[in-house]
């Protein structure tokens, strides 16, 4: 939009030496006349609309060129191109980056102005503009306008404003759909439906109600129940009036079909008046199945309804194909009495659906081959690891490469190690690795690497990697690639280093700046460091403005007035706690978009502005300078944020509470939209809410989590599950179980983290029946204390009998009820089984002891010693290795050890384990001075187990290649042995997991290096080949004048100089 206008304006001024002040405005077509006049009014969007219009059906000239410059000339108006240049510049920075502004000027265009503004934006296949000799990229420009915060709510608000006036209603419904992709649940919010069409044609509604069902998950309950308002109104109005009286209902089968998901919406009392015809007629639909499968949300008793309108209608409820077409009905299908076995297996195929079944397990008792594998799909996850191990090499490589594939990274990480071992130990692991796909890959280890040589870039797209294998991968590769085969990979990104960046060269560098941009997510905040410091040496007039973050604090003063929002919308895009800033850095951050805000968060569209940052703002000021107008957009995202404070959540349910009124009155719909935040309200405020909507509390309990629910939540789903359910007794004998209330199934899966307030005699009390129905639910539960542990425990001794009977998924089930074990009782089970021991291994909390019991029964059991276990066992042992002594890991195979060293790298073992894995470390990787980056990242916490010299010694370019974990596992006293160099050189991320215990044993200079590594204090290293390097500490000076910044690389600096935008 804005080239466009440069260019106008540059082709009038190129040919004004040749303009003759005889001619006048008479000689101008009339429509260029008017866009002249708007020229000189400084209405440029007018003109450049008007000008396109102009275009499409006349042809630029250079004497028509000369008639406009003379009737500037007659008008006394005189532009030199750098005024207006100048005039341009400050009107399109309000039109890109205030959006409010944007949304009054397209308020003010007449209707074909209007149509040629959506042609060009929605509707124009062009990629090119031509006007005159000049061609514009098109495409890229308007892919840049959409990119900008805000423009894209204004695009929303205008077209429901003047689109259905000015254009088709097809047309404005296909914009509408365009825009509502992007952000729904920002844009669509319920006083806005009140400004949709109250009447469309027929294509034209189901059209929108077809975009309004696509985005039913990403609009909120008030909308969904506004937007269901909306579809009502519509379709009574063209409901046949003379049928339509309280006896009769305006819900057809077509009109069901038309509201899909929103039908969830509908009062009891329409759903018992559809007629039976009609119900019928919906049910016979081919996709009224695929309908009824998406309707999540669904209330009992609707669900019910239904079912008995369907039942009337004449369908057989009995029949298999009927209860086929019942999609999630079926959940609450309860005429289960004589039902014969080919419908009831059609109805537990069908009820599948209703629940995901947790840490579901088929045990597989039979001869196992690629042909039956292969048939299993999802089912292969229910293969013992040991059964892996056991099949042909040839057929685990099939398997690898066929169909079942898909299901590869579901299994656990010992089963992965099974396949993995087998297929190395059989001599095909070169020809097998490249078709190892996705998270499988992460499984292989670097030593296994590098048996294979024969990579290549394109190998790589469709496998994730750690990191340690980035770095090998990407250094070798480099030696035969350009970095754009490289990078454009994604994964690869993780593996390149800082000597790799600082060494491209300029152009290099910037055109592959967006495969970096493209995988932030991936990239180390030491990584992203590095980059800011490349991007400012080479191009510091057009850095991005999100690398800010990662600069020295001063680098932020050069943010101000034109700089702000698009400082703000870099920020907003991405998530900051990924780059790991300091708390002292991140406040000056904040603070600094505290400051371009003016000092508040008026509206939507600072909403849409701050995008994630709006998860960072101090509690102060969302209670002081946040309107409540911004907040009933704000809810949404706020209800993304991974890591609120206390102070945070409750500053945001005062706001709420100021929203939307006291909790006594909130709808059921409000209540959703609140969410996890109602484990901020008081005791009496929740009560109220459960005792009108019990099943919208319970959905939300369950929803959010135990980390997120408060105490008073969780009494509150208890006590309104049990004030629901009449009192049942327990059915046990016991005389101490007489007149005790008894936990049903029932009850258990509805309260989940909830069960925590059933007391210890209660779950004494539970029947058998339940307690085998529930005891994995009942494992998850991470409330429950030692009493409660135990007491499921001693259930679970009554209804399996002894410890010695119990099977392997009697043990896996028990989850965190396996605590509760003593020695003695663990070494009575049978353990034999490396799959049960991986779960159990799983659990946090064992004592050395019971550890040391798990290692010996599954030593026992399984009839092997220390030195005989493969890798695979060594993974599904997992933190119980930690219960290992000195003897027994010298004694582990080092091939094994080395397949499983990075799995083992991630536990956390006291440091006399960790020096000793580190010592069988070195018989994988050599001694410590030959350790690389890809070793130190593989290796993980195990590095944590260095001595004082071995520590000193490591190159100080290493330093960020220790991971995070490692760093906090070194003691202190061996910490404080690091030269003020190696400090500085450890990275944001390493400097940021210091220990306050570590740091107490460092010195001045050393803290002061520390300091610096916080920072992200340029750190200048030229590495060469074998490893030396020179190293200056120090923040480079920014040049002088504010640097020109943009949200999405080097593009928007023209903004903010002489030169006009795109």
């Amino acid at each position: 939009m804005s080239r466009l206008l440069k260019i106008c304006f540059l082709l009038i001024s190129v040919n004004h030496a040749e303009i003759t002040r005889s001619q006048n405005s008479e000689d101008l077509p009339p429509l260029l006349h008017k866009a002249v006049d708007e020229v000189i009014t400084g209405k440029y969007l007018n003109a450049l609309l008007d000008i396109l219009h102009f275009q499409s059906s006349n042809v630029w000239t250079a004497d028509m060129l000369s008639k406009v410059m003379a009737y500037f000339n007659a008008q006394e108006v005189m532009f030199t191109l750098s005024s207006l240049q100048m005039s341009i510049k400050s009107y399109l920075k309000n039109l890109l980056y205030q959006p409010r502004q944007l949304l009054s000027e397209f308020q003010q265009l007449d209707q074909q102005q209007f149509r040629t503004a959506m042609k060009y934006l929605f509707n124009s296949r062009k990629d090119h503009l031509e006007m005159g000799n000049v061609i514009l990229d098109w495409g890229k420009t308007r892919e840049r306008i959409f990119q900008s915060p805000g423009v894209n709510r204004t695009l929303f608000l205008i077209t429901l404003d003047k689109c259905f006036l000015a254009l088709s209603a097809l047309d404005c419904v296909d914009i509408l759909s365009q825009v509502l992709r992007l952000s729904a649940v920002n844009y669509l919010q319920p006083d806005v439906i009140g400004n949709l069409p109250n009447v469309l044609l027929e294509d034209a509604f189901r059209n929108l109600s077809t975009v309004f069902k696509d985005l039913y998950d990403k609009t909120s309950a008030n909308t969904q129940k506004a937007l269901y308002g909306w579809m009502k109104q519509m379709l009574q109005k063209s409901y046949n009036r003379s049928e339509f009286n309280e006896s009769t209902s305006w819900v057809s089968a077509e009109n069901l079909w038309i509201l899909g998901r929103y039908m969830v919406h509908l009062p009891l009392e329409d759903i018992l008046k559809i007629s039976l015809d009609e119900i019928r007629l919906f049910i016979s639909y081919d996709n009224a199945t695929k309908q009824l499968d998406t309707v999540y949300d669904i209330t009992p008793e609707l669900a019910q309804a239904f079912l008995e309108r369907i039942n009337s209608s004449g369908f057989d409820m009995r029949n298999t194909s009927t209860i086929y077409r019942l999609g999630l009905l079926v959940c609450f299908y309860d005429d289960m009495e004589q039902m014969d076995a080919a419908v009831a297996r059609a109805l537990l195929h069908q009820m599948i659906k209703c629940n995901h079944l947790r840490g579901f397990q088929a045990e597989v008792q039979k001869v196992l081959s690629f042909y039956n594998v292969s048939q299993m799909g999802a089912l292969v996850t229910g293969i013992s690891t040991q059964s892996f191990y056991s099949m042909n090499p040839k057929e685990l490589s099939q398997i690898i490469r066929g169909t079942t594939s898909q299901y590869l990274s579901d299994l656990s990480p010992a089963q992965q190690q099974g396949i993995l071992r087998k297929i190395a130990a059989s001599g095909d692991f070169s020809s097998s690795v490249k078709d190892i796909q996705g998270a499988f890959f992460k499984e292989i280890s670097l030593s296994g690497l590098w048996k294979q040589t024969e990579y290549n870039s394109s190998m790589m797209k469709e496998k994730e990697l750690r990191r340690s294998q980035a770095l090998y991968l990407y250094e070798l590769l480099s030696k035969k690639n350009y970095p754009v085969d490289l990078l454009s990979t994604g994964q690869l990104v993780k593996g390149v280093t800082c000597q790799v960046i600082e060494s491209m060269g300029t152009d290099i560098f910037l055109n592959n700046f967006k495969f970096f941009e493209m995988n932030l997510h991936l990239l180390s905040p030491y990584q992203v460091n590095c980059l800011a410091w490349k991007f400012w040496k080479v191009s510091n007039a057009s850095i991005p403005p999100f690398l800010l973050l990662v600069l020295p604090t001063e680098y932020l003063e050069y943010v101000s007035g034109p700089l702000c929002v698009p400082f703000i919308g870099s920020l907003g895009k991405i998530e900051m706690d990924l780059f790991n800033p300091s708390l002292h850095k991140k406040n000056a951050v904040l603070q600094k978009v505290q400051e371009c805000l003016n000092g508040s968060v008026a509206d939507e569209y600072d909403v849409d502005l701050l995008g994630n940052l709006i998860c960072h703002l101090p509690p102060d000021f969302l209670h002081d300078r946040m309107s409540l107008k911004a907040m009933a957009t704000a809810l949404h995202q706020f209800k993304l944020c991974q890591e609120l404070s206390h102070e945070q959540k409750t500053e945001i349910k005062y706001k709420l509470l100021e929203l939307y009124g006291s909790p006594n009155n909130w709808t059921a719909e409000t209540t959703l939209d609140v969410g996890p935040f109602i484990a901020l309200l008081s005791k009496a405020e929740l009560n109220a809410l459960a005792e009108k909507f019990p099943g919208t509390i319970l959905q939300i309990a369950k929803t959010i989590g135990p980390i997120s629910s408060s105490e008073d939540l969780l009494s509150t789903v208890f006590e309104s599950v049990s004030n629901a359910t009449a009192d049942t007794e327990s059915s046990l004998t016991r005389p101490d179980c007489m007149g005790t209330r008894a936990p049903s199934s029932d009850e258990i899966i509805k309260l989940a983290e909830a069960n925590v307030f059933w007391s210890v005699q209660e779950l004494e009390c539970m029947d058998a029946e339940t307690f085998d129905k529930n005891v994995e639910l009942l494992g998850t539960v991470s409330g429950f204390n030692s009493s409660q542990l135990v007491a499921l425990k001693e259930k679970a001794k009554q209804v399996w009998g002894s410890l010695a009977g119990w099977k392997s998924y009697h043990i896996v089930s028990l989850g965190r009820i396996a605590l509760a074990l003593t020695e003695h009782e663990i070494e009575e089970l049978d353990l034999h089984s490396v799959d049960t021991i991986s779960v159990l291994s799983q659990q946090t909390g064992w004592t050395v002891t019971q550890a040391r019991s798990v290692l010996q029964g599954f030593l026992e059991d399984s009839g092997q010693a220390i030195s005989t276990l493969k890798s695979f066992d060594l993974v599904g042992l997992g933190a119980i290795l930690c219960a290992l002594n000195s003897t027994e890991i010298m004694s582990i195979k080092t091939a094994e050890f080395s397949a499983a060293v990075a799995r083992i790298g991630l536990l956390f073992c006291s440091t006399p384990v960790l020096r000793q894995f580190k010592v069988m470390t070195e018989s994988v990787f050599g001694t410590t001075t030959s350790w690389n980056n890809s070793v130190l990242q593989e290796i993980g916490t195990i590095a944590g187990g260095l001595n004082e010299d071995e520590l000193k010694a490591f190159d100080k370019n290493l330093m960020p290649y220790f991971q995070p974990t490692a760093v906090r596992r070194i003691p202190p006293e061996i910490f404080q042995a690091l030269s003020s160099e190696q400090i500085a050189n450890l990275g944001p991320e390493n400097a940021a997991v210091v220990t306050r215990s570590q740091r107490e044993h460092l010195n001045a200079s050393q803290l002061q290096s520390l300091q610096l590594a916080l920072d992200g204090a340029r750190i200048s290293t030229l590495e060469s080949p074998d490893g030396a390097s020179t190293t200056q500490a120090g923040h480079t000076p920014a040049p002088s004048g504010a640097p020109c910044l943009s949200s999405f690389g080097i593009w928007l600096c023209s903004v903010f100089t002489l030169h006009l935008p795109f």
